[in-house]
Formats: structure tokens, sequence, C-alpha cells
């Protein structure tokens, strides 16, 4: 998996995350914790990135799932790029607890968005009991 420092012609993405979402801090902090950085250099139409932002938006409203946070922000600012390509990318917090969708321009070089959802912890194996 790339990180962000693998990725060569990508801006600093922490200092992209300047507040236009309320998860921007925790990505922040996520990447300043050792998270991993993952940017996508392909660009997808609008309908795509936005249905599946929206999707997830509708379903953690639907499951009344409380850990996701700038999700709504993020699909409103989506909504205004409609007819546009965008670019994507992630960051997995090194802890493994949180992940953040990153929402770019087409050119990757402006971050429009910003979200994130907390993971729900996996039964360890150790724990299971054997037959």
């Amino acid at each position: 998996m790339a990180t962000e420092d693998e990725l060569p012609g990508h801006p600093d993405i922490a200092a992209m995350l300047t507040d236009q979402t309320s998860a921007c801090k925790a990505a922040r902090d996520a990447i300043a914790s050792g998270g991993e950085v993952q940017v996508w250099d392909r660009a997808a139409p609008h309908w795509m990135v936005y249905g599946i932002a929206a999707t997830r938006l509708r379903r953690s409203l639907k499951r009344g799932l409380p850990k996701t946070i700038g999700l709504d922000e993020a699909v409103e600012i989506l909504a205004r790029h409609r007819g546009e390509q965008l670019c994507t990318g992630s960051i997995l917090a090194a802890d493994r607890s949180w992940f953040f969708t990153l929402y770019f321009d087409a050119t990757g070089t402006e971050l429009l968005a910003c979200s994130g959802v907390k993971r729900s912890p996996r039964p360890s194996t150790k724990d299971s009991v054997e037959p």
C-alpha cells in the first residue's frame, strides 16, 4: 500500500486538510500518528463518487451509526461538483480504528472534502473458543 511519502507529485495531504469538514482534524491526527495515506491518480465521474458517499450517508443514518464524521458535509460539498471528474484517497489510522475518505478535484491538487468512519473492532482469534 502506498503511503503519502511514496507519492511524488502529490501535495502534503495533512496540509490540505484545512477544515473543509469536521473530519479534517481527526484525519490530520491520524496522519501525524503514522496512518497510511493512499491517493488514487485516476479520476472518476461525479455520479460515482457522489453516489457512493450519499449511499454511505443514507445507510449510516438508517442504521443509526453515530461513528461517522464529516460524511454529511462531504455529501453536501460533492453535490456542488456535479458533472466534474473527482479523485479520491484514503487514510487508515495506524491503530486501524478510523478510516477516512478524501475527495479531490480531477487533478488531485485541491482537497474538496473528507469523511471518516470508526471501524468496528474485529474479534480476536485468540479469544475464540475451540470446539
